[in-house]
Parts: C-alpha cells; sequence; structure tokens
C-alpha cells in the first residue's frame, strides 16, 4: 500500500512543474505585452519626463541667457498663455562685417496652439513703408538696422495693423550648426544652386540628395539669384524641414544642444518658461503643426536710384484680416491663404 502511494505521488511530481510555471509564464508575457502597449502608447510622456529630468534645466538656462526684452530692461512683456494664438516676428540677420545688422528675412507668423496651425507670412526685405521711429519710408529691412527688434517690431506691426507679441531673431552664422546638430535637413531641391555673379560669394548645393547639412542649407536660405518671391519661400520651406526635424523623438534629446549653439546668435522677448511649456504642449500632438504659407504681394519700383518692393494696397488689406482672423482665439473658421506659395518653383 505504501509503495502504491509512494508510485502514485512519484508519477504526479513530474506534472506539478507544468502547472507551477505555466501560469506565471502566461502572466509574465501578458505584463510585457501591457507594457509595450502602454510604453508605446505613452513614449511621448515618458521621453517628455526624461527631458524634464536630465534636459530642461539645461535649456532653461540657454534660454535665459538668449532673453533680450524689447527696448529697456524693464519693458512689460506680453501676458500670453502659450495655449492661446499668439504673434511671433522672425527676423533671420544676415550680419556682414562692417555693414549694419539688417533683416535678411522677416516672416510675420501666427501660431495657434489649440489648432495646432502656423502661418508664416512672409514681408519682402526690400518694401517699401514706413519706418517708425525715424519718420521716413525706406526699405522695411533698415528697421532692425537702426532701432534692431523694437523698431522692426513697431515697423511690422504699423504696416499690417496687427499686434506682434514677440520676436526672435537669429544670426545665420549660427544656423549652420543649429542644423548639424539635429543631423541635418530634408530639402526638395530639384536643381543645382550657384551663385554665379562675381560680386556674389561662391555658393554650391547639390540637388536632389536626402539630407542636406548646415553648411549645404545656409546656402539654401542665402541664395538670391533667381528672385526675392523664391527667396523668401526657401526660407518658409527651411523653418518647416527644420522643425519636423527637431520634433524627431530622436532628437528631443538634442535640443539643449541646439539651444547652447545658437548662444549669442538668438536673441527673443519670450520667457523661457513661455517657450518650454509652448514646446512640451506641441509635442503632445499627434503630429507636426500644419503651416501656412503666404508672401506680400507687390512690384518693383525704383526712387532716386534704389530699388524698392511697392505692397500692394488691396493685398495688405486682405492680410491685415486674415491676420486678426488667426489671432482671435474664438475664430471657429480660419482663413486660409488663398495660394500657398505660386509656382514659381525653379530654385527649390
Amino acid at each position: 500500500m505504501m509503495e502504491n502511494s509512494a508510485a502514485h505521488l512519484t508519477r504526479r511530481k513530474p506534472k506539478k512543474p507544468k502547472k507551477r510555471w505555466k501560469k506565471p509564464l502566461i502572466i509574465t508575457l501578458s505584463v510585457l505585452i501591457v507594457l509595450g502597449g502602454l510604453g508605446y502608447v505613452y513614449q511621448k510622456q515618458l521621453v517628455l519626463l526624461a527631458f524634464d529630468l536630465f534636459a530642461s534645466g539645461t535649456v532653461k538656462e540657454a534660454l535665459d541667457d538668449s532673453y533680450k526684452p524689447v527696448g529697456d530692461q524693464n519693458a512689460e512683456v506680453p501676458v500670453v498663455q502659450h495655449t492661446d494664438p499668439f504673434s511671433l516676428l522672425l527676423l533671420g540677420i544676415d550680419q556682414r562685417d562692417n555693414e549694419p545688422s539688417r533683416s535678411d528675412t522677416i516672416i510675420y507668423s501666427v501660431v495657434r496652439p489649440e489648432d495646432n496651425k502656423v502661418l508664416l507670412l512672409s514681408i519682402p526685405r526690400d518694401s517699401y513703408t514706413e519706418i517708425v521711429g525715424r519718420d521716413v519710408k525706406s526699405k522695411i529691412n533698415s528697421a532692425y538696422a537702426h532701432g534692431e527688434a523694437k523698431m522692426a517690431m513697431d515697423t511690422v506691426e504699423n504696416l499690417l495693423e496687427n499686434k506682434v507679441d514677440f520676436y526672435a531673431a537669429i544670426n545665420f552664422n549660427g544656423l549652420k550648426d543649429i542644423v548639424d546638430a539635429v543631423g541635418g535637413v530634408e530639402l526638395p531641391i530639384k536643381k543645382n544652386i550657384e551663385n554665379k555673379l562675381k560680386s556674389h560669394e561662391k555658393l554650391f548645393v547639390e540637388a536632389n540628395k536626402p539630407i542636406y547639412s548646415g553648411e549645404e542649407a545656409l546656402g539654401y536660405v542665402r541664395y538670391r539669384e533667381d528672385s526675392d518671391f523664391n527667396r523668401t519661400m526657401r526660407h518658409r520651406i527651411f523653418l518647416s524641414a527644420f522643425m519636423n526635424r527637431a520634433l524627431e523623438v530622436k532628437n528631443l534629446t538634442k535640443i539643449p544642444d541646439v539651444i547652447k549653439i545658437a548662444g549669442s546668435n538668438f536673441t527673443t522677448n519670450m520667457s523661457s518658461d513661455f517657450i518650454v511649456n509652448f514646446a512640451e504642449s506641441l509635442y503632445m500632438k499627434d503630429s507636426a503643426p500644419t503651416i501656412s504659407n503666404y508672401m506680400l504681394k507687390g512690384d518693383g519700383a525704383t526712387r532716386s536710384g534704389t530699388w524698392y518692393y511697392d505692397l500692394s494696397e488691396d493685398d495688405l488689406q486682405h492680410v491685415r484680416t486674415m491676420l486678426s482672423n488667426w489671432l482671435d482665439p474664438d475664430a471657429t473658421e480660419i482663413m486660409e491663404p488663398e495660394s500657398a506659395d505660386g509656382e514659381e518653383k525653379d530654385a527649390a
């Protein structure tokens, strides 16, 4: 009887491990699947957590160094929630030796965070308008040379009859290193870009490359031997391409380096808290912002031997209405530009 019992126990022993291990294995696999799913769904939150833990302090410190209020140090900064529509004047400063720093690129942008939309309005640098603070009419790019950000903002605000909440000015000298820091950018260059005039610095950018370096991107935005229309279009294309590149998950950790590289080449009156909060809310969207483009229309004119760009008054009125619509937080329908960029696109 004892032998039978022993034999019975011996026969049952091999079965027990199967029952003991089968359940934990299923539970373990289930947990891994759930965690994997959560990791996929919440990957942005995890990345932002890592950013907050390891990088946000560095970014804020670097941005604080780039902070420069408009006018004197006690100038008031607009109180804007990062979820409200706001306007940002983008100024590309093409500084050369022994020359005043004129704003080579002038883009009035409106950001609607809740709608995940951005409007980029290019203002030709040779636009003939009143320079506020000088009581003269001249090329709009001279405003920055005479009064830096304040005069540029006041002049653009007067021209467009819509507020300018913030400005961000970057010297093109810093653009090259910033692009290289994120591994280059994708640009839709369909034919080689090359300066041929002896009076211009040598420049060559090869067409149809998958990724362009900082040096090549700088050449792309600086090239000026086709038309002002195409040039401003390239500026907007570059901004969009760089933003898409910077928003890639793999590049999020490089943002502190990008901000550091910008350094003295970048100034803004946006606080570091505002920029970081806005950037985080932007990153949490399901997709990159939808970008709409427009350029002020006009015709060339010569005055006292100098070439200017005379803006169309009808187009200005249309643009002023469109900007008011974009800046209205209660607007339910957004006016889209009639055409994004026209079709003079051989240079792209």
